[in-house]
């Protein structure tokens, strides 16, 4: 069953603490299931959560720079993480082709929570399309 409000809460660095998330429908429905591409890195930062939450490996594998990405990836959802929420720190488009998101994503397993604090790198492909390239962990 797909969720009503969207996994990543809308996440952006403007976004108001209380602001009622969007709905899923509205939010990243349209990348997760194939019917857009992100305009952003941003966005595909966003949706890419939202994947994870969902356990959708093939949207992640599809979004990943193939040089880069893992051939065991699998994020089939695991029933003992939780997904808490996403907060987008900031957005820095380098140039026309490559951009830099910096996010906490926060989850919980068995009961202990985590916090992954990471600076991700994106590029536009010749497609126009962005991907993940990959991301540096921020410590605190």
């Amino acid at each position: 069953m797909k969720p009503l409000e969207c996994p990543c809460g809308g996440a952006s660095p403007e976004r108001r603490p209380n602001e009622r998330a969007p709905l899923y429908a509205d939010c990243c429905a349209r990348f997760v299931e194939g019917r857009a591409s992100p305009a952003t890195a941003m966005e595909l930062m966003r949706s890419r959560y939202t994947a994870y939450v969902l356990g959708d490996t093939p949207y992640l594998r599809a979004t990943w720079s193939g040089v880069t990405c893992p051939p065991d990836l699998d994020a089939s959802a695991d029933p003992a993480t939780r997904w808490l929420g996403l907060q987008i720190r900031r957005h820095e488009q380098t140039d026309a082709n490559h951009a830099q998101v910096e996010f906490v994503a926060r989850y919980k397993v068995g009961g202990r929570a985590h916090r992954l604090h990471e600076t991700s790198r994106f590029e536009r492909n010749a497609e126009g399309r962005w991907l993940y390239i990959d991301g540096e962990m921020n410590k605190a």
